[in-house]
């Protein structure tokens, strides 16, 4: 009887974008009116009643300054990200849970010239792109008969068709790896997407793995291979424990060795203690040389100093 008012309000709720929920269908993940993310359960998979979670996204998305206000990174690392971009350089957002990923593609995205034709790929829209040329897609779950269910596989494939400068997924998890590992492998560069992982190298595995769901039987090696030749930057975001989010590893990618994905680190995030208000305290340090990628960067009449790979910044907040 406790659980009543909640279970009235999550029932309302789902029922604004035309769905429901009940003990055939407990779980609902969906998007409000407002763009909001909805995510609600009800016994009996909640054992001590329903749960409801809404997740709201600002209208407002982050500038450069700010995020090197925040200390989320330094100028001469934007500067790099920027280049890349600008210069259709594969790019992937790696991190955990609510560690800004996200927020991150949003404002790298800026970079992305304005007469680019860019497709984005959802499970839920959250993506705030700035260009005039873009086309959205969010996948579609099935109905109480499982009938009617558009994955991103589907929708990955119908972005190829477009004539598409550029693919964003979202946020890749399951067998669409494979399709978009062969959509940046055949012409469409400057892609970018995020991943759920721990580091640069956790990120390839988990890629590699999601490759393996499809079911086709390519070895391990060849996997690896395609994942070296399409992804070239990886961008590791971290939510530390003071809650501050910090972009921890921007990392070049140059080939495989030793049976991985050999990833470098050009700029990184290193932790030296907290202070007494429990605030982390670190550095930005460069990798104090200029990566492989400069030459890529050259080929798009793009010229960084390299003084900008000597970065050694430190953050004592």
């Amino acid at each position: 009887k406790d659980n009543a008012p909640l279970l009235h309000i999550i029932e309302k709720i789902v029922s604004q974008v035309g769905r429901r929920i009940d003990e055939a269908q407990p779980i609902v993940d969906a998007r409000l009116l407002d763009g909001s993310r909805v995510n609600a359960i009800i016994p009996p998979l909640a054992l001590d009643g329903p749960a409801l979670s809404i997740r709201r996204f600002g209208r407002h998305v982050i500038t450069a300054d700010e995020m090197i206000g925040n200390f989320t990174l330094t100028r001469n690392m934007l500067r790099f990200l920027e280049a890349c971009v600008a210069a259709k350089t594969t790019v992937l957002i790696s991190g955990g849970t609510g560690s800004g990923k996200t927020t991150t593609l949003n404002a790298l995205s800026r970079y992305i010239p304005e007469d680019e034709r860019v497709v984005t790929i959802e499970d839920t829209a959250e993506l705030q792109l700035q260009q005039r040329h873009v086309v959205k897609f969010e996948t579609r779950p099935p109905n109480l008969n499982k009938e009617g269910g558009i994955n991103q596989r589907v929708l990955l494939r119908t972005a190829l068709r477009m004539r598409p400068d550029r693919i964003i997924v979202g946020e890749c998890r399951g067998a669409e790896a494979l399709d978009m590992l062969q959509a940046m492998n055949t012409g469409i560069e400057g892609s970018m997407s995020t991943v759920h992982a721990n580091s640069p190298k956790d990120a390839f595995a988990r890629l590699e793995a999601m490759v393996l769901m499809s079911d086709i039987g390519i070895p391990s090696r060849v996997i690896q291979k395609q994942l070296a030749s399409a992804v070239k930057m990886v961008v590791q975001v971290t939510r530390l424990q003071d809650g501050s989010r910090r972009i921890v590893n921007i990392s070049e990618v140059r080939g495989t060795a030793d049976g991985r994905v050999d990833v470098h680190d050009v700029f990184h995030f290193e932790r030296t203690g907290l202070t007494d208000l429990g605030k982390v305290q670190g550095r930005f340090l460069g990798c104090g040389e200029p990566p492989k990628v400069m030459e890529r960067l050259k080929i798009h009449g793009i010229s960084l100093p390299p003084t900008v790979f000597n970065e050694n910044i430190p953050v004592n907040l």
